[in-house]
């Protein structure tokens, strides 16, 4: 009866052994399907006109006597607020920098001792403006100021005019939908193609926003760019 009984014993336990290895093997296929994935990206881009614009205004003034400088400068000044606000230009968006002022006779370098003029000095005039196109008709007419005898100064770069793009959240969710769409499309031609169907989303990741010129030459339109990477499952 004993024998008999491990018998049995063992074969219950090779039985169960046998009925857990399929279970296992069956889960395994399972589990290796539901892990199939592809990965897709979305790209959103929407060009806007920027909405802010910073624009430096820089002018220079010489002269031989310190009063005459500075009151060529501020001559200069003056005449820089009237255009602007003649133009239509508010004085609360103007701002004006402390003045610089070099005495070349002091400087103990450079190859000319006798400048022809002793004082060099140089100001800046900065508009900061919601009103885009208005600032963007004013700068067209500059060269009104030069007939008016003002010295506008200063590189490409220091005086280049900024503008800014403020309202990414309000544009933030129709693009990142923008871009999950486009991901969804890309992961469900993908699964046609591989004779599998497109099931849930395993991951999602939103990328940075990027805010650009849309050129060299349109500096006041903004492109905005987003790319979302999504990992789909996959199933047969």
């Amino acid at each position: 009866m004993k024998d008999q009984k491990l018998v049995v014993l063992g074969a219950a336990i090779v039985l169960g052994l046998s009925v857990l290895g399929f279970f296992l093997r069956d889960a395994a296929i399972t589990f290796k399907q539901f892990e199939r994935t592809v990965t897709v990206k979305g790209l959103a881009e929407q060009e806007h006109p920027a909405d802010v614009v910073i624009w430096p205004i820089q002018y220079t003034e010489a002269g031989n006597t310190l009063d005459g400088t500075y009151t060529a400068l501020e001559s200069s000044a003056e005449k820089v607020r009237a255009f602007l606000v003649n133009q239509g230009i508010s004085e609360e968006e103007l701002s004006f920098s402390t003045p610089v002022l070099t005495d070349r006779s002091a400087q103990l370098y450079g190859g000319n001792q006798n400048p022809e003029f002793r004082y060099i000095a140089s100001q800046t005039a900065t508009l900061y403006s919601e009103n885009v196109e208005l600032v963007r008709d004013v700068m067209s007419q500059l060269v009104d100021l030069g007939k008016q005898g003002v010295t506008l100064s200063g590189d490409e770069y220091m005086v280049r005019p900024e503008y800014i793009f403020n309202r990414l959240n309000e544009i933030k969710p129709e693009m990142i939908e923008q871009a999950t769409i486009e991901a969804r499309q890309v992961a469900e031609k993908f699964a046609e193609d591989s004779n599998s169907e497109l099931g849930k989303i395993k991951t999602a990741s939103q990328g940075q926003f990027s805010i650009m010129p849309r050129d060299n030459n349109t500096p006041h339109i903004k492109k905005v760019r987003v790319v979302s990477t999504i990992v789909y499952y996959l199933s047969d």
